[in-house]
C-alpha cells in the first residue's frame, strides 16, 4: 500500500513588529513634529511686515504677532511636562500635536491682530504639549549611552530644521498669500498626529504606580512591563493605576501655570511699550508686577506636594547650566534672529522670500552643525558645548554691523551667518542632552518641560527687546545680542567647572 506524502504543518504567521521595540520610530515620529511646531513657530518671521499691513498693527504692538506662540510655550510648558510625567508622554504628545493641526489651520482665519495673537497663543500651548512630551518619549526609546546621544542630536537638528524652513515655506506661499503657510503647516501637522497613533509605543507600564513624593517630585514603583526593559523606568506612556491609599493622581498645577503665564505677559508688555520710552510709570509697575508674579510663582511651586518643577534641581550645576543655557538661548540668539527679517526688509529694501533664503543659511548651517555635534560628544561636555555656541553666536552677529541697512549688499551677511549658524547648532544640540542627562530618568519630562520653558520665555523677552531697541538703529539691538551671548559663554562656563565628574 502506497505511502501517503505528509500533510504540510499549518504556518503560523509572523507576529506583526512590535511597536515597543522600534526606537527609530518614536525618533523620527517625535523629531518630525518637533521640526512643524518650529516651522510654525518661525513662519511669522518673513511676513511680520504683510501680516501687520493686513490687520492696521501698529509699531508698538508688532511684538505680539511674533511672541503669542511663546507666550503660550513658556506658559504651558512646565505644566506640560508635568502631565506627561504623570498622565502619559504618549497621549500628552498625541494630543497636542492634533491640537497644534487644529489651532494652526484656525489661524489662517484670523481677521485681526488680536485674533491672530490669541491663534499664536493657542498654538503655543499646543506646541508645549508636543516639546515636553517628544524628549520624554526620547529618554525612554534611548535609555542612556551613544544612542541617545544621537537620538538627541537629530532631535536637536529637527529644531534647527524646522527653524530653518519655517521662515523659507512662509516665505514661498505669501507670493500667493501669507496665510497659506498657516493651512499647509495645519495638515503637517494633522498628517504627524495620525502617524503618531500608529506608531509610537503603546501604554508599557500597565504595572506602574504612581506615589506622590515630598516637593522633590514624586516617584513610580515599577510594575512588570517597566522591569522588562531593565532599566527601571517607566514607560512611554505612563498612567500607570493610581494609589487610593495616598492621594491618588496629582491635580495639574493650575497656580503655577497661571501665575508663570501672568508674570511672562506683564514683563512682554512692558517691554513692548519701553520702545516708547523706558521712565514711563506703566512700564515700571508692568516690571515691578512681573517680579512680584514670579516670586508667587516660586512660592506656588515650593508649596505644592508635586509641583510643576522641582526647584531643588536648580542647586544641580548641570540643571542650572542648562536652564540658563535655554534662557540666554532665546535672549541672545532666537530673539534677535526672529526679528532679522523684518529689519533686513525695512532697512535694504529685500523681499521676504529673499530674506527667508538669508535666513536659511543661518539656521541650515545650524543644522548641520547639530547633527555633526555626535563627534564632539567623548571630547566636549554638553556645558562646554554651551560655551562654545555662545561665543561663536556672538562672533556672528557683530559681523552684522553696519549692513542690516543703507542697502548692504547680501554677502556683507554670509559670514557671520555661517558662523553665528555653527553656534546656534551647537546650542540647539546641547540644551537637549544636558536638560534629559541633568534630571533622575522619571523627571525627563519634567526637565525638558523646564529646559523648553527657559527657552521661550528668553525668546519672547528677546523679540520685545530686540524690536524696542531698533528704535535707536539695528546696530544697538545686534550690540545687545552679542552682549547676552557672551554673558551665556561666562555663566556656562562657571557651571561647567562646578560639576563633578
Amino acid at each position: 500500500m502506497p505511502r501517503r506524502a505528509p500533510l504540510p504543518l499549518p504556518q503560523t504567521p509572523s507576529p506583526a513588529p512590535s511597536r515597543e521595540g522600534r526606537p527609530g520610530a518614536v525618533l523620527a515620529v517625535t523629531a518630525t513634529a518637533t521640526a512643524v511646531a518650529l516651522m510654525n513657530y518661525t513662519a511669522p518671521m518673513p511676513t511680520l511686515p504683510a501680516v501687520a499691513a493686513a490687520f492696521g498693527t501698529p509699531p508698538s504692538a508688532q511684538a505680539w504677532l511674533l511672541n503669542g506662540t511663546p507666550l503660550g510655550l513658556a506658559a504651558l510648558l512646565l505644566l506640560a511636562g508635568g502631565l506627561a510625567d504623570a498622565y502619559g508622554r504618549r497621549r500628552v504628545f498625541l494630543l497636542g500635536t492634533l491640537a497644534l493641526g487644529l489651532t494652526t489651520a484656525l489661524g489662517a482665519l484670523a481677521d485681526s491682530t488680536a485674533t491672530f495673537t490669541a491663534a499664536r497663543i493657542a498654538q503655543g500651548a499646543a506646541s508645549a504639549a508636543v516639546l515636553a512630551g517628544s524628549l520624554g518619549l526620547l529618554a525612554h526609546a534611548y535609555p542612556a549611552g551613544r544612542d541617545r546621544i544621537r537620538a538627541t542630536g537629530i532631535w536637536g537638528a529637527s529644531v534647527s530644521g524646522g527653524i530653518a524652513l519655517g521662515p523659507l515655506l512662509a516665505g514661498a506661499l505669501s507670493l500667493a498669500d501669507w496665510r497659506l503657510a498657516y493651512g499647509a503647516l495645519g495638515a503637517g501637522a494633522l498628517v504627524t498626529a495620525g502617524a503618531g497613533a500608529r506608531w509610537l509605543p503603546g501604554p508599557a507600564a500597565a504595572g506602574a504606580r504612581w506615589l506622590p513624593g515630598p516637593a522633590a517630585g514624586a516617584r513610580w514603583l515599577p510594575g512588570p512591563a517597566a522591569a522588562r526593559d531593565g532599566t527601571g523606568t517607566p514607560g512611554p506612556d505612563m498612567a500607570g493605576t493610581p494609589r487610593p491609599d495616598v492621594g491618588g493622581t496629582p491635580r495639574p498645577d493650575i497656580a503655577g501655570a497661571l501665575t508663570l503665564g501672568l508674570a511672562l505677559a506683564a514683563l512682554l508688555t512692558a517691554l513692548t511699550l519701553g520702545r516708547d520710552g523706558w521712565l514711563r510709570p506703566r512700564v515700571g509697575l508692568l516690571l515691578l508686577a512681573s517680579a512680584a508674579l514670579t516670586a508667587l510663582f516660586a512660592v506656588v511651586e515650593t508649596r505644592r506636594r508635586n509641583p510643576m518643577v522641582d526647584l531643588a534641581l536648580l542647586r544641580r550645576p548641570a540643571f542650572l547650566a542648562s536652564t540658563l543655557g535655554a534662557l540666554f538661548t532665546g535672549l541672545a540668539v532666537i530673539g534677535l534672529f526672529s526679528v532679522v527679517p523684518a529689519l533686513l526688509q525695512t532697512g535694504t529694501g529685500m523681499s521676504p522670500l529673499g530674506t527667508a533664503w538669508l535666513f536659511l543659511l543661518w539656521s541650515g548651517t545650524a543644522f548641520v552643525a547639530a547633527l555633526q555635534t555626535r563627534r564632539l560628544a567623548t571630547r566636549l561636555s554638553a556645558a562646554h558645548q554651551l560655551t562654545l555656541g555662545f561665543v561663536l553666536s556672538a562672533a556672528g552677529v557683530l559681523t552684522f554691523l553696519g549692513a542690516l541697512e543703507n542697502h548692504a549688499g547680501a554677502w556683507r551677511l554670509l559670514p557671520g551667518l555661517l558662523v553665528a549658524g555653527t553656534g546656534s547648532g551647537l546650542l540647539n544640540a546641547a540644551l537637549p542632552r544636558l536638560a534629559v542627562d541633568s534630571v533622575p530618568p522619571e523627571r525627563a519630562a519634567m526637565g525638558s518641560g523646564a529646559n523648553n520653558t527657559a527657552r521661550y520665555i528668553g525668546s519672547s523677552a528677546g523679540v520685545a527687546l530686540t524690536l524696542a531697541l531698533t528704535t535707536a538703529g539695528p546696530d544697538a539691538a545686534l550690540t545687545a545680542s552679542a552682549a547676552l551671548a557672551l554673558t551665556g559663554a561666562g555663566l556656562t562656563l562657571v557651571l561647567a567647572r562646578r560639576q563633578g565628574p
